[in-house]
């Protein structure tokens, strides 16, 4: 799996844009902003975007979806709880100077354990809800990507509509459960692993606490 790593936006989101290391069909992660930064890296890598994934749909993880969409086709994938964040997100946006064709409908709806592919790497959903009620992650072999539900040394926010902390609570318990040497590629900051946040993070730490 080759990753790379674009951060966009007013509020430094990591895009990832994701690849089978034999194959060029790619994975979009979270298209934040700028989107000729993004296509940018597609274009000097030859690369041919097969999926658009939101980990949630807050406003700063998906405006450059339109753009992306149109240049290469690729389906946007976001889970079935999370449509109505984006319908809150697409009204807040328009409200700001965007169009309502900014934001096209998802061509496909995700839900726990359903797989999505490109080349020989598969990727199952884990619906982790509580930044937001479709927050997903996205897990394989020993690769994660978090989006807003855990970062570095720190969780996602539950103050935004939607946001639920007993609900991020029973999300990082099950990130807590995956092999400690899992990496970690969060929405905001640098990338981790499993046991460094278990050692580090408070939040972690926390759970790990109240099991004892």
């Amino acid at each position: 799996m080759i990753i790379r790593n674009i951060i966009t936006g007013q509020l430094d989101v990591n895009c990832y844009i994701v690849t089978d290391d034999t194959d060029v069909d790619t994975l979009i992660i979270d298209p934040g902003d700028e989107p000729e930064k993004i296509s940018a890296t597609i274009e000097d890598h030859g690369l041919h975007p097969i999926y658009i994934v939101l980990t949630h749909a807050h406003f700063d993880h998906v405006c450059a979806i339109r753009e992306l969409k149109d240049a290469y086709g690729a389906l946007l994938v976001m889970h079935l709880d999370e449509q109505a964040i984006y319908e809150k997100t697409k009204t807040q946006c328009i409200s700001w100077g965007y169009e309502q064709n900014d934001f096209p409908s998802p061509d496909r709806t995700v839900g726990e354990g359903d797989i999505i592919s490109i080349g020989n790497t598969s990727f199952r959903i884990m619906h982790t809800p509580g930044h937001s009620p479709g927050s997903i992650c996205l897990y394989s072999g020993n690769t994660l990507f978090t989006g807003d539900t855990l970062f570095s040394g720190s969780i996602g926010r539950t103050d935004l509509e939607g946001g639920d902390q007993e609900r991020l609570r029973t999300s990082l318990k099950r990130i807590m459960a995956l092999p400690v040497d899992t990496k970690i590629f969060c929405g905001h900051g640098k990338e981790t692993t499993v046991a460094y946040e278990m050692g580090h993070n408070p939040f972690m730490m926390e759970q790990l606490h109240e099991k004892q």
